[in-house]
């Protein structure tokens, strides 16, 4: 990412209003969660990056860039009425970019495939695939200029849609196969943000999207946010090694800290580290295997809870929704820690450990080495449509 860096830095001086350019001060262009729009304004290889906002009926606001599609700023009322950024992230797209100083996937449209996959290849009717490696040996989400660091191509339908359109090139990151993909959110007048995924290939590959918003419920990203209460509809979990590559197995979450079928306060999890798989993520970042999901018919029940999460402080309460078989939860584990305890994110604030939480929709990780018919594939050939579908819904109580 040294290249695209460079891109932005060098285009303060002919391209874009940028923090480093002299952003305009005009406060009544800020957004509601108190963003510059200018801050986002750059070009990346000859496209431009905006800042792109979505507002509802009941004043719920969401600020979205087309640099790597990412949520920036998402805004709910909390008990009493007032509007909470409930997410992490950056105040402008030159942090985004810096994957080298500023690394994160806040926020963002993940592909071409979310979470890892072991030893950084797989294999397609006898052809091994040798992907590029960004984790240790594995390659995590898409590799090291995944979709996360890449500029989509922007249409903004109506107030509350955004359309997305990436075009992936054969042997991206080492993926085969010319990829079209389109993320589409929409904020619903019912306060949800709905997303979805759509592709298709030219030749058979592997693709698995996600949205990687980090929640902190409690509106207050400065504070760790263990007292937020989580609840999973699954009655099993995919245990991790040491470098958090799958083990292959299906267990359950009976009897374990991973039991989140009553919803209970991160506070009694993250640092149980009696439990193996906690001690060595310091915290949850494991897969899920959602009880919504029927391995029979390889299909997704989107119209039930698959999970939630809940402010007692705020009163804010977050449901899922997804088609997928599973869900990563993952509780801001490397905020924090060493070099990231620096970090100034938005509005100058350092993050803590444990200030957030994921709650990714997936294929499970490192499905393209895993096989088995309680372990979904995710292998999308020429003429079919990837789709794939996560709803946030947001409420008080």
């Amino acid at each position: 990412m040294k290249r695209i860096l460079k891109t932005v830095l060098f285009g303060c001086a002919t391209v874009a209003l940028m923090t480093a350019c002299g952003k305009k001060d005009t406060k009544a262009e800020l957004t509601a969660s108190g963003l510059n729009p200018a801050d986002f304004e750059a070009t990346f290889d000859g496209k431009q990056t905006a800042l792109y906002t979505l507002k509802n009926a009941n004043g719920m606001e969401v600020c979205i860039t087309n640099f790597g599609g990412r949520v920036v700023s998402l805004m709910v009322p909390d008990r009493n009425g007032e509007l909470k950024d409930v997410v992490l992230g950056f105040d402008n797209v030159a942090q985004y970019a810096d994957s080298e100083n500023s690394p994160s996937d806040y926020g963002s449209s993940i592909g071409r495939y979310a979470n890892r996959i072991s030893q950084s290849k797989f294999t397609i009717d006898g052809v091994e695939y040798n992907l590029v490696a960004n984790d240790g040996e594995n390659c995590l989400h898409g590799g090291p200029t995944g979709w996360q660091y890449q500029v989509y191509d922007a249409v903004q339908v109506d107030d509350q849609t955004l359309k997305l359109t990436i075009v992936s090139p054969d042997g991206d990151n080492g993926f085969p196969g010319e990829v079209t993909a389109v993320t589409t959110y929409k904020l619903t007048d019912d306060n949800i943000l709905d997303i979805t995924w759509e592709a298709t290939t030219t030749k058979e590959t592997m693709i698995n999207q996600t949205n990687h918003c980090y929640f902190n419920l409690n509106g207050d990203p400065s504070r760790v946010g263990t007292n937020m209460e989580l609840y999973v509809n699954a009655d099993n979990f995919t245990p991790s090694d040491a470098n958090y590559i799958p083990t292959g197995e299906i267990l359950p979450v009976e009897g374990t800290p991973f039991d989140f079928r009553a919803p209970k306060a991160l506070a009694d999890v993250v640092d149980d580290t009696t439990f193996d798989q906690i001690a060595n993520a310091t915290g949850v970042d494991h897969n899920f295997c959602l009880n919504t999901y029927d391995h029979a018919t390889g299909k997704g029940d989107d119209t039930q809870v698959c999970a939630s999460l809940y402010s007692p402080e705020t009163g804010i309460f977050l449901e899922v929704y997804t088609n997928e078989p599973g869900i990563q939860v993952y509780t801001g584990n490397f905020q924090g820690v060493g070099r990231d305890a620096d970090i100034l994110r938005k509005h100058g604030i350092k993050y803590p450990k444990h200030v957030s939480v994921c709650l990714e929709s997936q294929k499970y990780p490192d499905s393209p080495n895993k096989a088995g018919e309680n372990w979904p594939a995710a292998n999308l050939k020429p003429g079919e449509k990837y789709f794939s579908h996560c709803a946030y819904k947001f409420s008080v109580k």
